[in-house]
């Protein structure tokens, strides 16, 4: 780091070096070998923001980001406020956001509105709505986002439900208020009682759609004209307590490329904030609203929302998972097809039982007496624990290879997601999970016993269970790609 620093005292390829530092500075120990360099040299650093190269001042701007020394802001400060080249204005405001930048935040303001009133030619467009996104950032960083208070529970709302494209009635059958209409992802609802969706455990997603407004252009200017100009904003401020802004992110579903995405979704961000007069706020995090843009065959966006201030606490239990781990919305769904076939006040086991999430959506829909979890990984023991003490239940792990389980008295169910074929099992050490299996559960279930069992083979599950005398009373397909069914035996 000395060496590649003599550089900046000698006046050698100096923006070169400035980003050489910024690459080295990546490595703690390297940072930590600049800023002692930098206990002496820190003015030949500050020095560089008023070098005649813009780039030089750019990079010199970012570096005393990257490092955050103390000594660093008020120069930053002074430095944007005196820079003329547009887009160095937002390198330094990258720069100062690593810092406590309370005290500017009158001037940071004034700006914001100053460039929110310009004109916004062709030439300055790009760069200018940049450096209103990083002071917006900042002003956020600062203030923190005014969170809102949802109010309009009998508010009428045209809300989508994302569920299984197989099961979409087991959804349907629990909204007893509103209409209720099937499209290919889900259900369509019309209600004037949404806090009742929010009980229903068998949905992945509740989006509104905006009223009238269903489809957007994909020309950015256009785009949030039409959604500037649509209800979204007046619904905002009806259902919520605290008045404007609103604070946003762009969500966009397209075939587009990585980098075309990226630039639509900044323009149509700054063009929103715009034509709203900024009662619409674009941040990365603390965003309260996503606007879901999906292309669809008339490369037009069909346009929903997912409103972050409606409380969705149904899995709020489920604070760890590995990467097999089941999504809680699809085991909630087999226990509502399965529930029927449960006995109240019975003794469960779950032989595979991960982290847990099948034993305790089964606990919240029929309630049991004792529950049993086993899982060979002691990771996903640990993890199961947490998220049992997250939903208050009460379940009992055993960290053990199953079928070397063995217990005082027999249970009166097994409901478990079998394993299936991965990177690190084959299909033939699959089949003989399942053989053993039928055999374990012999020794383990009363005599009228049931057998709850999600799998992806099925083909095992109907032969291996006719040689051990079960028989199969239920079967539902659950996800038809994945060839994954429920089954229910005794």
């Amino acid at each position: 780091m000395q060496k590649l620093f003599q550089n900046i005292l000698d006046g050698t390829n100096v923006r070169q070096t400035l980003s050489s530092l910024r690459k080295e500075c990546k490595d703690p120990k390297n940072c930590a070998a600049l800023e002692s360099i930098l206990t002496d040299h820190s003015p030949a650093l500050i020095g560089l923001l008023t070098s005649e190269d813009a780039k030089t001042r750019k990079n010199a701007a970012l570096l005393m980001g990257d490092l955050a020394l103390p000594q660093f802001c008020e120069p930053l400060f002074t430095g944007y406020q005196n820079e003329d080249t547009l887009f160095v204005k937002e390198s330094y405001l990258t720069a100062l956001s690593h810092f406590d930048c309370t005290r500017y935040l009158d001037s940071f303001k004034a700006r914001l509105d100053e460039l929110s009133a310009l004109e916004l030619t062709p030439e300055i467009k790009k760069h200018t709505e940049a450096e209103m996104r990083a002071l917006n950032a900042i002003i956020i960083l600062v203030e923190g986002a005014k969170k809102h208070t949802f109010t309009g529970y009998h508010e009428n709302f045209h809300c989508v439900l994302l569920t299984n494209r197989l099961h979409k009635d087991i959804t349907a059958k629990q909204i007893t208020h509103g209409e209720v209409e099937e499209f290919p992802a889900g259900l369509l609802v019309t209600t004037d009682q949404i806090e009742e969706l929010l009980y229903i455990r068998t949905y992945s997603e509740l989006l509104l759609v905006i009223p009238g407004v269903t489809t957007c252009s994909m020309q950015p200017t256009e785009a949030a004209r039409e959604l500037a100009s649509s209800k979204l904003l007046p619904l905002l401020k009806k259902v919520h307590k605290e008045p404007a802004p609103f604070y946003f992110r762009i969500g966009v579903k397209s075939q587009m490329p990585l980098d075309k995405k990226s630039i639509l979704v900044k323009s149509l961000s700054a063009e929103l904030e715009r034509f709203t007069n900024r009662e619409m706020l674009n941040t990365a995090s603390d965003y309260e609203l996503e606007i879901r843009l999906i292309e669809n065959k008339a490369h037009t966006f069909n346009v929903m929302v997912k409103l972050g201030t409606l409380p969705d606490e149904r899995f709020q239990y489920r604070r760890e998972s590995v990467a097999a781990s089941m999504k809680p919305v699809n085991a909630a769904l087999l226990v509502e097809l399965a529930k029927d076939y449960m006995v109240p006040d019975a003794q469960i086991l779950d032989p595979f039982c991960g982290v847990a999430t099948l034993l305790i959506e089964r606990q919240m829909v029929v309630k049991g007496n004792t529950s049993y979890g086993i899982d060979a990984y002691p990771e996903a023991i640990d993890k199961a624990k947490i998220n049992m003490e997250a939903a208050r239940q009460i379940i009992h792990f055993v960290n053990k290879d199953c079928f070397e389980f063995t217990h005082d008295y027999l249970f009166d169910e097994i409901f478990t997601d079998m394993p299936f074929e991965t990177g690190h099992k084959s299909d033939e050490e699959i089949y003989e999970i399942y053989r053993r299996f039928f055999d374990m559960a012999g020794n383990l279930l009363t005599e009228d016993g049931t057998i709850i069992m999600y799998a992806r083979n099925p083909e095992y599950v109907r032969s291996l269970s006719k040689g051990q005398n079960y028989k199969i009373i239920k079967e539902w397909e659950i996800m038809d790609k994945e060839n994954a069914w429920l089954f229910i035996l005794r």
